[in-house]
């Protein structure tokens, strides 16, 4: 095991998470098997746990018996697990049923993805290194599926608002529906008062709360705008999850969207998504702060 030098996520005090992952790397034994390593990381001790596995051994079983050895080696057992990768989620939720310990798909590992980070330029060092390309975050999107129109509201626009405004007044507000991951918080990522987050405003209407339930259901991540012949902004959800929010072709939503890329890069990915059912400005259903970076 070894301590690192990263900051605590935002967990419940209550409740010890345990973040983990278990993935192919880029190494190989001395049979020529690739190896698997499972990296276990508590934000409460911010302490980090790696086993390797060659592939002919990879398992739930497997893993139920490291994680048992690690319940011992540290003294305690998590009442949860915090898994980003959707290949870890399906080794993961029958290892997580067999010990009565919830699994949850989540991309809010901040700590694991650091330690992934630095884990990676160790494996260049390694004589089981294949010299094969390696990005420890990489996660296949599935395709992006239209979103159900019986829930789309009546208008939208690209918005902007200061980073003090964002986080000190609209976050303030009685707002029933909210996916706000403290670390996304603009006081938390060091963000400028006066800097500008982008974000996108929808108008539900009626369909407002219903909008906002489907939303929270599928933990909206990030948004994209994206330039094609049919231009349109892409929602990414859950792990790995895409859902095509709108289209448009109209020059003047292309060149606001073209500002909302822009804005994203100048608050650190920082951006927003918000649902009102109207536009009066007084009353909003769901708000959810989103990470280009996750």
């Amino acid at each position: 095991m070894q301590q690192l030098p990263t900051g605590k996520d935002s967990e419940d005090s209550k409740m010890t998470v345990w973040q983990v992952d278990f993935d192919r790397r880029p190494l190989k034994n001395t049979e020529d098997y690739p190896l698997w390593e499972l990296t276990i990381y508590d934000p409460q001790t911010q302490m980090a746990c790696h086993r390797f596995c060659s592939e002919p051994e990879v398992s739930p079983d497997w893993l139920q018996v490291q994680l048992q050895e690690l319940f011992t080696l540290m003294g305690t057992q998590p009442s949860q697990f915090h898994v980003f990768r959707p290949r870890s989620l399906t080794f993961m939720q029958p290892v997580g049923a067999t010990l009565n310990i919830p699994v949850v798909a989540t991309r809010q590992t901040q700590g694991l993805k650091q330690v992934l980070h630095m884990r990676a330029q160790n494996y260049t060092q390694m004589p089981e290194y294949t010299g094969q390309s390696y990005d420890p975050m990489a996660i296949e999107p599935l395709p992006p599926q239209p979103m159900p129109e019986e829930l789309w509201g009546e208008q939208w626009q690209f918005v902007t608002l200061a980073a003090s405004e964002l986080e000190s007044v609209l976050l303030q507000r009685p707002i029933p529906i909210q996916g706000i991951p403290q670390p996304l918080l603009p006081s938390q990522l060091s963000i400028a008062s006066k800097t500008k987050v982008p974000g996108v405003l929808i108008n539900g209407g009626r369909r407002a709360m219903q909008l906002a339930q489907w939303l929270q259901q599928r933990q909206p991540a990030s948004m994209q705008a994206m330039r094609a012949e049919l231009s349109g902004l892409i929602l990414s959800a859950g792990l790995n999850d895409r859902y095509v929010l709108v289209t448009y072709d109209d020059p003047d939503i292309v060149l606001a969207a073209q500002g909302f890329e822009q804005g994203k890069q100048n608050s650190q990915g920082l951006h927003f998504l918000l649902v009102q059912p109207d536009d009066s400005g007084i009353t909003y259903t769901g708000i959810w702060l989103l990470s280009a970076l996750t």
